[in-house]
């Protein structure tokens, strides 16, 4: 096991925030953070330093501009250490609240230090889980602040407030699992969750989120195509409750999820013996459940692209949203044209009515986190499994670093709006979700999908960019006369041979000028969307029950509320090439 010999954190301007020391005696933060700045960014996660006394290992991460340095003398494992870091940033996040500030530490360095000094033990990580950290530190509040300090009853300890243990400094709760002289149980025996827990409202929700990831070669093939999930549960549940999750998909879970990776409340004997049932006894709160990863393409993608595969065999995704692009363009090679196309199955269609799934109060596409899938909303309208709908879509097309100006944007059909800058090194041509919906309704009924268009030109370094004048590059227009009075040029061709001259030569300069031009056509072209109601990997929740039998404290009768949300994401996921 490695151990965590300090910590510094470091505000986005690099000045000091916090250095808390383990043990034995690391390089101080004044010392490896110039050793870890003089390397050129993007900078690695772990940075050899042999010029400190002694060597050192330095492991960074960035977390809301905020800068984690953990430096250790002896080799270790990387991931533990980088892991660690990361749950650091998200209990700061948890108790301080997201996003991470440098303000946020600053005023609470009695609390920052307490989880600090809690989830590391002499150097050995010892608890990092955010519900049992909650145990045992208290989360900062203005109203608990201001009672404990007029000495007021609160939950927190008041210097003013009288004690029957004078010599008690600490209100630490007891070991894990033991019950205070009065018979209530003051720690909770599973490590993940806070003991005690109660709710006036009992819900689960489940949220599954993809983010999808293809990359589409000129001839329109998809190259590669992956998405990663995520589950994430919230469990707003009394007691401790034992839940059930079955997972389904087309073609069978085990030959779907690839490299799962579980929660520790996760039971993996379960998972083992049936691929897609989960056990577990959940945390209080918003965590995540598992993540996984999907290839698309499936196992037989590698023989599809082979040239002995009949073409028909190839495999096919039914993608959001695809973009193609068209490059070298008009007279002189200096269009290009981007074409959008909008599948119809994501137009978001009015919903009919579904039977709830296994539950009282199952609700399969309803709201999750803010109360959307609340009783007595009802089923929304559009993002629902019957009717996934597109949101906001948004196309990114870089350019060359060669490109002065792109003039004449136009885009066909009022679809959104395209910005760009002299000096930007890309396009963006954004949608809004109200115009994706016009779109679609045009389109409507025809099964094909919508297209819209952007086209442009570019202009390179050195270019006017308006029209050109005058007649052909390479051409004279200075005449003389010869003496037998025929009129002839400068070079003494006569006219005939000006004129072919001047159309070999105009032929060559338009045949330079799209060869120059051809290195400033962009070379791909991003998507990015969401759609709400639809998992590229087909997965969905089966079933979501309550063990009652091992359950404890959920109460006689109770029947929480749930409910599952499916989103797709694709931030510059669909490239297309060109």
């Amino acid at each position: 096991m490695t151990a965590i010999e300090a910590l510094y954190i470091f505000d986005e301007h690099n000045t000091p925030l916090l250095e808390h020391v383990y043990t034995g005696r690391p390089s101080p933060g004044s010392t490896v953070l110039p050793l870890y700045l003089s390397h050129p960014s993007p900078r690695p996660s772990l940075i050899y330093l042999p010029n400190t006394n002694p060597p050192t290992l330095l492991y960074s991460i960035i977390q809301d501009q905020l800068l984690f340095l953990a430096p250790c003398s002896t080799d270790g494992e990387p991931l533990e250490v980088l892991e660690f870091l990361h749950r650091v940033a998200d209990v700061l996040e948890d108790y301080l609240g997201s996003p991470l500030l440098a303000s946020k530490i600053e005023s609470n360095y009695d609390v920052v230090a307490q989880l600090l000094s809690e989830m590391v033990d002499g150097g050995i990580i010892s608890c990092t889980e955010p519900n049992a950290l909650r145990d045992l530190v208290e989360a900062p509040t203005f109203m608990k602040s201001l009672l404990g300090g007029v000495g007021l009853p609160s939950t927190t300890p008041s210097s003013l407030a009288p004690s029957a243990t004078p010599f008690s400094l600490s209100s630490r709760p007891p070991i894990s699992g033991r019950t205070s002289p009065g018979g209530t149980q003051t720690s909770s025996p599973v490590p993940w969750r806070r003991a005690n827990v109660r709710h006036t409202s009992n819900e689960l929700y489940v949220d599954i989120v993809e983010t999808l990831s293809v990359i589409i070669a000129p001839s329109g093939r998809p190259l590669s195509a992956i998405a990663n999930g995520t589950i994430a549960f919230t469990s707003k549940v009394s007691g401790v409750p034992d839940l059930y999750l079955q997972l389904g998909c087309p073609g069978g879970i085990a030959h779907t999820m690839a490299l799962p990776a579980f929660h520790p409340c996760v039971r993996l004997n379960k998972w083992r013996d049936r691929p897609g049932d989960l056990s577990f006894v959940p945390p209080d709160g918003r965590f995540v459940l598992a993540g996984y990863e999907v290839d698309l393409l499936g196992p037989a993608a590698l023989e599809a692209f082979s040239t002995s595969t009949k073409r028909g065999a190839a495999p096919k995704l039914n993608i959001p949203a695809t973009v193609s692009i068209l490059t070298s363009l008009g007279p002189t090679g200096a269009d290009f044209e981007v074409r959008l196309t909008l599948n119809p199955r994501y137009a978001g269609k009015p919903p009919s009515p579904l039977p709830s799934a296994t539950g009282s109060s199952f609700n399969r596409g309803a709201g999750l986190g803010k109360g959307l899938g609340a009783p007595g909303f009802g089923a929304s309208v559009q993002g629902t499994t019957a009717a996934p709908t597109i949101e906001e879509v948004v196309v990114h097309i870089p350019l060359p670093a060669s490109v002065k100006n792109v003039v004449e944007l136009r885009i066909s059909k009022g679809a959104g709006d395209a910005g760009y800058a002299p000096g930007d090194r890309s396009i963006e041509w954004r949608i809004s979700s109200r115009e994706v919906g016009m779109l679609m309704a045009q389109d409507r009924g025809t099964g094909v999908g919508c297209t819209a268009t952007l086209c442009g030109t570019v202009v390179g370094m050195g270019e006017d960019e308006g029209p050109l004048d005058g007649g052909p590059v390479g051409t004279s227009n200075t005449y003389d006369y010869d003496e037998e009075g025929h009129t002839t040029s400068y070079q003494g061709l006569d006219d005939d041979d000006a004129v072919a001259d001047q159309k070999k030569n105009g032929t060559n300069s338009d045949a330079k000028r799209i060869k120059t031009n051809k290195v400033l056509m962009p070379s791909c072209a991003t998507v990015s969307f969401s759609v709400k109601g639809w998992l590229p990997s087909g997965i969905k929740v089966e079933s979501l029950q309550v063990d009652t039998k091992r359950s404890k404290g959920l109460g006689a009768g109770v029947m929480p509320y749930k409910g599952v949300k499916y989103i797709c994401v694709s931030k510059k996921g669909v490239e297309s090439r060109a």
